[in-house]
This record gives structure tokens, C-alpha cells and sequence, in this order.
């Protein structure tokens, strides 16, 4: 990833840069710190901002009765203009559901309402309640259904917790009633509970497309299988 580097004069910038170009191959200087910082927070909130739209598209490409992710593979067929984003159960980690809230706080402060920030956040928060309510739409309810969560980091094949829409997932359908138990090979454990085994179930979910998660063996454990992540063939899912 090339580094961005301002400094509080061009004296320390650029000795900033040449520190960085010791082990770095990409290096961009820029006036300030701040447009250093401004970049890190705009290209956050470029990824947040059009993250939250494919998934506003996904929905409405549910209600149409469109298979969404065919929709984007012909978009993306345009030689300009158009960047491929896929939807899925929402954002999380450090950088893109939380660099973003730090922008929209610094435009208030200027007196300017950061509408589509906004407007984003609160569309890929609500995608783990969107997906619980989906489900429990599809199989009759969830009350008292067994239902597995199959990868609960951010992330495929990352250990890493921060800010993940599976927890949400989770908290989405045991307010629907459900008996919760999740899978993920790479976290192993989390606030007491140990990763379960992939066993027979009402409903499975792949939550985050973790390669150590076996595909087969989870389309085989329930009775309905839900996939946020595109990556099973004739699934129901996003």
C-alpha cells in the first residue's frame, strides 16, 4: 500500500519520506498532515459510501426478483466509469465503519451535514437485521430454530473481531428468537463460547467466506442455507 506522508514543515516531511522510502516501494508526499489524513479518510468513506449502496441495491434487486450479483458482473462489463462493489453483510474492522464517522464529525464541526456518510453508515448497520428478517421471512419464523453463523470476523480469513456485522447477525436472530451457536475455525473463541462444530441445524449462514470453512459440509448441516458472501453456487443468499 503506498504511504501517504505530510509533516508539520517540508523539512520534516521530507525526512518523513525518506525514512519511509527505506523500506517502502510507493511513497506520496503531500503539504500537511492533514491532507495525509484526509486522503486515509476519504478513500475509507469512498469504499463505505458505495459498500452501503450495492447493499441498498441488493435488496431492491430481492424485491425484483433479480439475482443482484448478475446484475453487477454485466455492469461491470463497462470499460469506464463503473467500479464493481459486491454486496454483503455489512462492514467491519478498523478502517471503513469507523473513518468515515470521524469525517462526518469534522464536517459538523464546519457546520456542513455529510448526508451520504450518514446515509451509509446507517444502511450497512442495518444489513444484519435485514438479512435475520430475511431469513426468518423465508423459513416461517425463526422462534426456537437452530441456526448456525458460519464465520464471525470481520473478514474472510482473518481472525479479527472489530466491528464485525456477524456479531450483529448474531444479536439480530436471537431477538428473533433463535438458538444461536457460530463456526469459525480462525477465531476458535469469543466472550466464552468456542467455535461449533458444522452439524445439523434449521439454518445455516455463511456469514464471511473463510477458506478453512468447509462449503460442502455446511450445505449439507441444515435444511436451509443462507449465503452473505456469493460464494456457494444455488444458495439462497445476497
Amino acid at each position: 500500500t503506498p504511504r501517504i506522508v505530510g509533516g508539520m514543515s517540508d523539512e520534516a516531511r521530507d525526512k518523513a519520506v525518506d525514512f519511509y522510502r527505506s523500506f517502502c516501494d510507493h511513497v506520496v508526499p503531500v503539504s500537511s498532515p492533514e491532507v495525509a489524513e484526509a486522503a486515509k479518510l476519504f478513500e475509507n468513506t469512498f469504499r463505505q459510501v458505495n459498500i452501503a449502496m450495492v447493499n441498498e441495491l441488493a435488496q431492491i434487486s430481492h424485491g425484483l426478483d433479480i439475482d443482484v450479483r448478475e446484475v453487477l458482473d454485466a455492469a461491470a462489463t463497462k470499460p469506464f466509469g463503473f467500479m464493481k462493489f459486491n454486496p454483503s453483510l455489512g462492514v467491519g474492522g478498523h478502517c471503513i465503519p469507523v473513518d468515515p464517522s470521524y469525517l462526518s464529525f469534522a464536517a459538523e464541526n464546519a457546520g456542513i451535514e455529510a448526508s451520504f456518510i450518514d446515509l451509509a453508515n446507517e444502511i450497512n448497520l442495518e444489513m444484519p437485521s435485514y438479512v435475520a428478517n430475511r431469513i426468518a421471512n423465508e423459513v416461517g419464523g425463526l422462534k426456537g430454530k437452530k441456526v448456525l453463523v458460519a464465520g464471525i470476523s470481520y473478514k474472510a480469513n482473518v481472525s479479527d473481531l472489530r466491528e464485525s456485522p456477524s456479531l450483529l447477525l448474531i444479536d439480530a436472530l436471537k431477538v428473533l428468537g433463535a438458538y444461536v451457536t457460530w463456526h469459525d475455525p480462525l477465531v476458535g473463541s469469543h466472550q466464552g463460547e468456542k467455535s461449533a462444530e458444522i452439524d445439523n441445524h434449521d439454518v445455516a449462514i455463511l456469514a464471511v467466506a473463510h477458506d478453512a470453512i468447509d462449503r460442502e459440509t455446511l450445505k449439507s448441516s441444515a435444511k436451509y442455507l443462507f449465503d452473505c458472501t456469493g460464494t456457494i453456487t444455488g444458495a439462497n443468499g445476497l
